[in-house]
Formats: C-alpha cells, sequence, structure tokens
C-alpha cells in the first residue's frame, strides 16, 4: 500500500515509518527542511517537501496515496482541520489524538469515557468531530503518554529538570495513574490501524497505567540518581511546565481491549517501569 505520513521525522513518525516499511509497505513523508528530509529517508520513507500549512502539497500527496496517517503535531485547531481535510479525501485517513482529552477517568475506561480535557487540548474535540464528520474513510488513534527510547515529554518536564536539580520531580502526592504506551507499540497499532472500519477511535494505550510517582522513581534510577524523587506543588508545576501540568496531574487509566479486539492489535511491552528504569 501507498502511504503518505506527516510528522514523520519526529519521535513516533520514524518509528511508524519504520514499521510501515518493515510489513511492505511504501511511504511518503512530510519534510519541512532538509534535516527532517534526512531523518525520515533515513527511516525508509520518500521525503515531500513542505509543511502542514502547504494544503496544495498536502493534496497532492494524498491523492497519490491509498492511505495517509497525520502524525505532525499543528500549531492550532484550526491549522490541524486544515490539513486534515486536505489529505482525507480519499483512502483511509487514521487521524492523531490524545487520551487527555478524557480527563479524570476514575479508574480503567475505553473509547467511551465521557470528554474532560484540560485546557491545554480542549481544541482536539471540535477537529476530531469534524473529521469523523467529514472525512470519507477516518479512523482516530488517541495516543497515550509515550516512553520508550527518547521518552519524548517525559524526558523534557521531568527527566532533563531533575537531573538538573538532582531529583526527578513528580505533582502533588504522585499517586495518579498515566495511561502510557511504548512507541513501538504505537508503531504498530498505526500500521494496524489502516485496516480499520471508517469512523473507528482507539485508544493506544499499554493497558498498565503507573502512578506519576511509580514513573518518576524508574527514571530517578535510569538517570543516575539512586531513586531520587520530589514532590512539587500543581502551582509550582504550571509555572515550570506552563498548561501541560494539569494534563500531566491527570488520573488516567485505559484498556487497550477495543484495538485488540477489532484489529488484533496486542501492546508487547507490559513492564514500562522497568523499560523505562533501564534507560532504553
Amino acid at each position: 500500500m501507498k502511504v503518505f505520513l506527516t510528522g514523520g521525522s519526529g519521535y513516533i513518525g520514524r518509528a511508524t515509518i519504520a514499521e510501515l516499511v518493515r510489513v511492505g509497505h511504501q511511504v511518503e513523508a512530510l519534510a519541512r527542511s532538509d534535516r527532517a528530509a534526512a531523518a525520515v529517508e533515513a527511516a525508509g520513507a520518500i521525503a515531500i517537501r513542505g509543511g502542514l500549512t502547504d494544503l496544495d502539497v498536502l493534496g497532492a500527496a494524498a491523492t497519490r496515496a491509498e492511505a495517509v496517517v497525520h502524525l505532525a503535531q499543528a500549531t492550532s485547531g484550526e491549522e490541524d482541520l486544515a490539513a486534515a481535510m486536505a489529505m482525507a479525501g480519499g483512502g483511509t485517513y487514521v487521524h492523531t489524538g490524545g487520551t487527555w482529552v478524557y480527563g479524570d477517568t476514575g479508574g480503567v475506561r475505553d473509547e467511551t469515557a465521557p470528554w474532560r480535557p484540560p485546557a491545554v487540548v480542549a481544541w482536539r474535540r471540535p477537529v476530531e468531530e469534524a473529521v469523523l464528520a467529514r472525512a470519507p474513510r477516518p479512523v482516530i488513534v488517541q495516543p497515550g503518554l509515550l516512553y520508550g527510547g527518547e521518552n519524548r515529554l517525559i524526558d523534557a518536564f521531568f527527566v532533563q529538570p531533575g537531573k538538573k536539580n538532582g531529583a526527578i520531580p513528580y505533582i502533588g502526592e504522585g499517586d495518579n495513574h498515566w495511561a502510557l504506551v511504548h512507541v513501538d507499540d504505537l508503531a504498530r497499532l498505526y500500521v494496524a490501524a489502516l485496516a480499520a472500519e471508517p469512523g473507528s477511535v482507539y485508544v493506544g494505550v499499554g493497558g498498565v497505567n503507573p502512578t506519576a510517582k511509580q514513573v518518576a522513581e524508574a527514571c530517578a534510577h535510569a538517570s543516575g540518581l539512586d531513586g531520587k524523587t520530589v514532590s512539587i506543588t500543581l502551582e509550582q508545576a504550571r509555572t515550570e511546565m506552563g498548561p501541560i501540568a494539569d494534563a500531566f496531574a491527570l488520573d488516567q487509566e485505559f484498556s487497550p481491549a477495543k484495538a485488540q479486539r477489532e484489529l488484533g492489535w496486542a501492546p508487547r511491552y507490559r513492564d514500562p517501569l522497568r523499560v523505562l528504569a533501564e534507560g532504553r
């Protein structure tokens, strides 16, 4: 299958390109710069020069493809929706959301959970609703908090500040759960989603939901800090991290059962704390 992908030079994108190529798909990937082009080509894709606001480029690439996977992070809901509509006119269109839109889950939930998004991701709802209503063959994947390899958000907001200060932070008591997913498992889910029924929505989670404090302790071991962690208040986290602090403070537990049942996808990484503690 010919697949067009945005966000291919990023953390999720490189893993997804590699998985698409591994199972035999041909991939073209959007690349905004020489560096991005080199990254997607190294992962196995053909680079298509342009950015998310180049709607003609997006439309032409989507027309050549049999499916589209949209991974790139837009600067606004308006930009994300415009890009989505430019790419969603033909074959299967896989759009990226996120589990944070559900807010606190109050136990283990699935895709039927009510939306209670913190402000930082509230813009996603109208975009996802429009995609489901207007795209001919839409599928939405809502990843949990990623780990594995670069651990992009965890590293930027917790590990690096923790290394600087001598202890990995967590917010409040740290007893809120994080719905984690390994980047390689998520890449496999995106590939599986190409065969999903139109209108399907899947949470992309590993099914193991450790607490934020447990994650901090694991990261502290990997960072050579002998497991040292420190509690910070939500107000302090907001000052240091910005609005994303409210997302990190959510208590979320999710099950991957729907994707397992409908797509035959099963997470392979079932011990995230060990992976994090080993720095892998």
